[in-house]
């Protein structure tokens, strides 16, 4: 029996560590050094208020160190790609442009899933903070320029599941 016990107790301290080490690699607030891996995508359409709908395919930006380090580092931003971060609850949601070496248009997604703010084409590398002006639920990083190219607007529509029904409408 105390064989049995030893072996359970070192079996649960080695699946204590493995998942302390999750949990450290998860709140990692080291300076990112190179792009994070391609994160899980979903589809994200803007509907703009003519009707043209506009899909893109997003990569979602769910945890705090996926969030920190974003776009940061990508050379590249394909036309119908970019990333969705998610707050917890509407807040106002500042940017920045630190580490990232092209330029991006970053949609501020009001809690109904209308368009708030866009900033386009913001400055590759900038400390600046890019401001929501007000709170957002959402903020969608895509390619620098497409929002005019496409005539996305304020007041736009988005459809994505993290809008639940408050995209509708």
């Amino acid at each position: 029996m105390r064989r049995a016990g030893l072996l359970t107790f070192l079996l649960l301290g080695i699946l204590a560590a493995v998942e302390a080490r999750a949990h450290a690699q998860d709140a990692d607030t080291s300076e990112p050094r190179q792009a994070q891996p391609e994160l899980q995508k979903q589809p994200l359409t803007i509907i703009s208020r003519g009707g043209a709908r506009h899909d893109f395919s997003v990569e979602l930006a769910r945890t705090p160190r996926e969030q920190q380090v974003g776009l940061m580092y990508r050379t590249s931003i394909p036309p119908n790609g970019g990333m969705l971060f998610i707050w917890p609850a509407p807040q106002p949601s500042a940017m920045w442009m630190e580490n990232c070496p092209v330029p991006e248009d970053m949609v501020f997604v009001n809690p109904d899933g209308t368009i708030r703010t866009i900033a386009e084409n913001t400055v590759p590398e900038s400390l600046a903070q890019i401001s929501s002006n007000g709170p957002v639920l959402a903020t969608v990083e895509l390619q620098g320029g497409i929002t005019a190219k496409l005539g996305i607007r304020v007041g736009d529509r988005i459809e994505n599941k993290a809008f639940g029904q408050a995209s509708k409408g």
